[in-house]
Parts: structure tokens; sequence; C-alpha cells
């Protein structure tokens, strides 16, 4: 590790996280029009933000900066992969990792991996459910289009809220930092699905100051200090493609699903830049006697 990547790292450590996040999620809803236009102005240049598919490409048609950075996009702009068994890309992104979860153990980068168990902050009967299994973790970067949709078609059950740090995760900091998903704050969405129990994990961040479902609302704020299950009302399914929730400014999704449930695509790599919609794999309905991920 370089010095100057030991010093961004060790300042990582120092930044009051939850401080910092607060701010940013009073600042992104300043109404006043000139500044939330000028901010929205100045961000459009500095990421190179794609305007032409947004619903609106005019500042003035959102009311706050975070609304325009959660915007949606025009119809049509995302085909979603229609095949009955595709399993799509729930975001717009870059992967950082993906592939098979051995020994009951997710890869981050390089020398650093978590355990399964972290990441949900579940028993190890919950965790050994996926052993054998798939993972793939996708990073949005500011730029990015922020609203979360399903892979496949599920019925969501319950989440779990786990409190905790909020470290950047570019991939500076996913080579830097070790258990760095298992240990940001992050939301756990349950979905019942023909492959059995999918966990989908919202990884927050700093200055991901709020994440929500379209189930549960806006999750945080407030952050809270304990492990909180919540449970939303009796939902229908939640199709292939259609919106289960959004990020207040970006961070990471990681999907876990059981062993002989799915087979990625075979050129998915590190690195690859994916869009929400994207066909990234197939999957196949589980016998009941697999059993499910409960």
């Amino acid at each position: 590790m370089t010095l100057k990547r030991a010093l961004a790292t060790g300042l990582q450590y120092l930044l009051p996280h939850k401080t910092l996040s607060r701010i940013a999620y009073k600042v992104a809803r300043i109404r006043y029009r000139p500044v939330k236009n000028w901010m929205i102005v100045k961000f459009v240049q500095a990421f190179n933000v794609n305007l032409d598919e947004a619903i609106s490409p005019d500042p003035d048609d959102y009311e706050h900066f975070n609304a325009f950075f959660t915007r949606a996009l025009k119809p049509g702009v995302r085909p979603v992969s229609p095949g009955a068994h595709d399993l799509v890309s729930p975001v717009d992104g870059r992967i950082s990792q993906v592939g098979p979860i051995r020994d009951g153990r997710i890869i981050q980068a390089k020398g650093f991996d978590f355990t399964v168990a972290e990441l949900l902050a579940s028993d190890s009967q919950t965790a050994r459910n996926y052993d054998g299994g798939q993972f793939i973790t996708i990073y949005l970067s500011p730029r990015d289009y922020h609203r979360i949709h399903m892979p496949l078609d599920g019925q969501p059950t319950y989440s779990v809220h786990v409190p905790g740090r909020l470290f950047s995760v570019a991939d500076w900091t996913a080579q830097s930092i070790p258990r760095l998903f298992a240990r940001n704050e992050r939301l756990v969405c349950y979905f019942d699905t023909p492959l059995g129990k999918m966990p989908l994990v919202m990884v927050g961040a700093m200055l991901v100051s709020s994440m929500e479902t379209v189930f549960h609302g806006e999750v945080t704020p407030p952050y809270a200090k304990t492990v909180t299950t919540l449970t939303p009302e009796p939902a229908t399914v939640l199709r292939k493609g259609e919106e289960m929730g959004r990020f207040n400014y970006g961070s990471t999704v990681i999907l876990l699903f059981p062993r002989d449930s799915m087979h990625f695509l075979p050129d998915l790599h590190a690195g690859m830049v994916l869009k929400m919609g994207q066909k990234i794999g197939r999957w196949q309905e589980r016998m009941p006697s697999q059993g499910s991920a409960d």
C-alpha cells in the first residue's frame, strides 16, 4: 500500500461518518431554487451525467438535489431482458466482484473477504443456506441511476436493518479496509422467489444519508444502534424490473443466491459495467426436496 493510500485509508477511520451524512441529507434537500439548481448543474458537469436518459433534463423540475439524484428515467431506456428465467441486473453500476460463495465466505477484493453471516447479521443456519451458492456485488458511482429494481420476480418478506460505519465503498477502500461491506450500515431485504429466499443487500456509505424501499419507505435516517427487523405490510409480488428501492446518494448492492439455483453468464467479471435490466444470468426453480433458505 502506498503512503498516499495509507493516509487516505487512515482518514476514513477518523472521519465522523454519520455527522457528515446528516449534513449531506439536509443539504440535498434544500429547496431554494438558485442553490439546488446550482448543485444539480455542477454535479452534472463534474460527473458527466447523461441527462438524455432522464425523464426531465431541467433542474427546475426537481424540488431539490436529492430528487434529481434519484431521478426517474424515460420509459424504454432500460429494457428488461424478457426471458422467463433471465436474471437481470437490479441497478446501473459496475461489478465489484462476482462468483461462488465458498466455505461461507464472500470475496471483497484481493486479500479481503467476509462471511455471509457477518454480511446478513444472521445466525449460522441462515448463512449456511447460501454456502456453495453465488454472489454478485455491484457498485453504483455518483453518475449512475440510483433506483434499485427486482432481478427476478419476488415477494418481500422481511428486512434487517444493520447499523454500522459509513466508510466510502469506492474501489480503493474495498481494496484497503477489511470486511468493508460487513462493517458498513446496510439493509438486508429478503424476498421469496422461485429459486428460494433471496437476500438483496443495500450497503450504506459515506454521505449515503438515506436508504428506502417501496415497501418500508425511508429506513434511514435516523441511524439505529441495534439490529432491527422490519416487516412490510402484506405485499403482492414485485415483478422483474419493477422498482424496489433507492439510494439517496450512491452505494453498493449485493445479491446472494442459494446453491444450484442460478448460473451467471460466463463473461461477467470484476470491472464490467452493467445497466439495469441487462441479463446477467439464468435461474432455475428449486425443487421442494432442495429446501428453502429461511
